[in-house]
């Protein structure tokens, strides 16, 4: 079975900033999500209603590899039939392990059960149990560290209580300290230690200096252990972990390369390694199936034949996408509908940046403000398309909304964001007509909104309850800034990632140009900067949602970061959206195409404990 490759550059150089206020001006606005980047130059004619026939010059797009695969895939209910069925022969004996008790020891062997949980993708099974176990744990959390000395434990038990959301104190670290005031190198040794001391650190807040050091520490030893004498799936493991902590990872995405990783071990619960296989192969016969149907809804829209391919074909990315938002199978609905929403993102986005001009993009954000389906008709043929294509799918989800659950489904709060959305795809538009050179600040002022962190969030809300979604809404109006964190780091990784081809096609609308320009830096300079700026974004969320993750339901918490997550997922490595070749379709296969020739009753025959 193949399996992904997550290896790629060291990430988050420490360098000191240009200018020590850079940070501090970044504006509480949205980033971007969509790149921009070019293939091939094509020359088209097209006539404007009030402007004289031009030669335009765009990138071409070549169409999605993916095609109709998906359509051809078979499909049986009855197959997730049996996987329920064997699931829930399992489930009990999974819930006695999570049974709570006061004993010291007992306590610590469940939470190491709930990072098992987490890292498998099945802890969606057990939230009543796992906030059970950790609402009383921390009530006794001092008690239960109390003496505890492993470097493994102290480590998963600070990540699995900061992961939900408990203000875990890091002093503990310093018991692993020696006189000198650095981590003792009898530590050096241990891998499961330093693995799990590395992704404790990535939650540390912008005051816990003892959180930088063991990251440093944990590092650079994890990086000579990798290419040693560990056995080839721990390494593995180790270079997944450089490369992307399961903190800045999708969780499902994390969970197919830790099955894989587990199964391997000489240790291992057998019935949670079975439940995990399980489950995946449930979650993933969930995906194939919204795949067929968003495969023949796209080829019913037949957009590649009435545009010009100037925009990206990414059906299948926006699910992967959709994906990672929420996993889990109660939110099918909503994936489908996310999916929907961002293939058409990605449409008006590349029409606004790498089509239309200046007055088209005015045309067409002024329909989208008034949401008159009759003022299409003053636009030009392509864009009334785009305009058509856009009233439909909006339309469409609050058809579905409706039917789905019986009641009115409520899309302004989407739509809301979506026009703010357009509104800056003109402001673009205008500075690279004129090839205005803004300042950092004013371009994150407007780039902030672009180009989508509160579209994208907003959108994703659909897929939630009604009281959810409502709150949700509400909650992105206030413009939390936490939000405006992930946004920020998305458009300097968006940017970053797409430099080179932005500027290779002319396009200097790019935060790192800007960047050079304002403040003398050399590129190199510019990127050490910015990956320090990153990470100080990252810390300033992690303290954001230890302030708020009491007063803001989990299930919306959980999309925004999620968003972060995505960010982390596409520009890791450039720019896996524009360019999907490589990594970004690797983890498509990995969810949508690995182990899919297995039969179910392979994995139903399995089961013993």
């Amino acid at each position: 079975m193949k399996t992904l490759t997550f290896f790629g550059p060291k990430y988050g150089t420490q360098v000191s900033l240009l200018s020590p206020n850079v940070v501090s001006k970044l504006p509480r606005l949205l980033l971007t999500s969509f790149a921009r980047k070019p293939t091939k130059p094509v020359c088209v004619k097209t006539t404007d209603c009030d402007l004289v026939e031009s030669k335009r010059t765009f990138n071409k797009f070549p169409r999605s590899d993916w095609g109709d695969h998906f359509l051809r895939l078979p499909f049986n209910v009855s197959d997730m039939d049996v996987l329920t069925i064997e699931m829930n022969a399992l489930k009990p004996t999974i819930r006695k392990m999570l049974i709570y008790s006061q004993d010291v020891e007992e306590t610590k062997e469940r939470i190491l059960i709930i990072d098992l949980l987490v890292a498998l993708g099945m802890a969606y099974h057990f939230e009543d149990e796992i906030d059970d176990n950790l609402k009383h744990g921390f009530e006794n959390i001092e008690t239960t560290m109390a003496g505890e000395n492993d470097l493994s434990t102290v480590s998963v038990m600070f990540w699995v209580f900061r992961t939900y959301g408990y203000n875990l104190c890091s002093d503990m670290f310093r018991r692993f300290k020696g006189e000198d005031g650095k981590f003792e190198e009898c530590h050096t040794k241990d891998v499961k230690g330093l693995l799990s001391l590395y992704e404790a650190a990535q939650l540390g807040t912008s005051t816990e200096d003892i959180l930088d050091e063991a990251m440093s520490f944990a590092s650079s030893h994890l990086e000579c252990l990798a290419g040693g004498t560990c056995p080839p799936h721990i390494s593995r493991l180790i270079q997944n972990e450089l490369y992307m902590p399961q903190h800045h990872n999708a969780e499902i995405l994390f969970a197919s390369e830790y099955i894989l990783y587990y199964k391997q071990e000489d240790v291992h619960n057998k019935v949670l390694l079975e439940f995990a296989k399980l489950n995946f192969k449930f979650l993933q016969l969930h995906w194939i199936h919204e795949l067929k149907i968003l495969t023949k809804w796209w080829n019913d829209q037949d957009l590649l034949s009435k545009l010009p391919p100037y925009f990206r074909d990414r059906m299948v990315e926006c699910h992967l996408y959709a994906v990672i938002y929420y996993f889990e199978p109660q939110y099918s609905f909503g994936r489908i509908m996310l999916t929907k929403l961002l293939v058409l993102l990605t449409v008006v986005d590349d029409t606004c940046d790498r089509y239309g001009s200046v007055p088209e993009v005015a045309k067409l954000l002024d329909c989208v403000e008034r949401w008159d389906p009759e003022l299409g008709e003053s636009l030009p043929d392509y864009l009334k398309t785009v305009f058509k294509f856009t009233l439909d799918v909006f339309e469409d989800c609050e058809r579905a909304g409706k039917s789905e659950e019986g009641l009115s489904f409520n899309v302004e709060g989407a739509s809301a964001e979506f026009t703010i959305l357009q509104r800056t795809h003109l402001n673009f538009a205008e500075w690279a007509a004129a090839e205005k050179v803004p300042t950092v600040e004013e371009y994150l002022e407007v780039g902030g909104v672009a180009v989508t962190m509160y579209a994208t969030i907003a959108l994703r809300l659909l897929g939630l309850g009604p009281k959810a979604r409502e709150h949700g809404y509400e909650w992105l109006k206030s413009r939390p800034k936490l939000v405006h964190d992930l946004a920020t780091k998305g458009r300097l990784m968006n940017d970053m990632g797409g430099f080179k081809d932005d500027i290779g096609r002319g396009f200097i609308a790019n935060v790192v140009n800007y960047y050079m320009k304002e403040y003398g830096a050399t590129e190199e300079e510019t990127y050490k900067d910015f990956h320090k700026i990153v990470r100080d974004l990252e810390k300033s969320v992690n303290s954001e949602f230890l302030k708020i993750n009491k007063g803001v339901p989990r299930e919306i918490l959980s999309r925004a970061l999620n968003c972060g997550k995505m960010i982390d997922v596409t520009y890791r490595s450039g720019d896996g959206y524009t360019r999907p070749k490589g990594k970004f379709t690797e983890y498509i296969e990995s969810l949508f195409v690995e182990h899919m020739d297995a039969p179910v009753m392979q994995y139903a025959s399995s089961s013993t404990l």
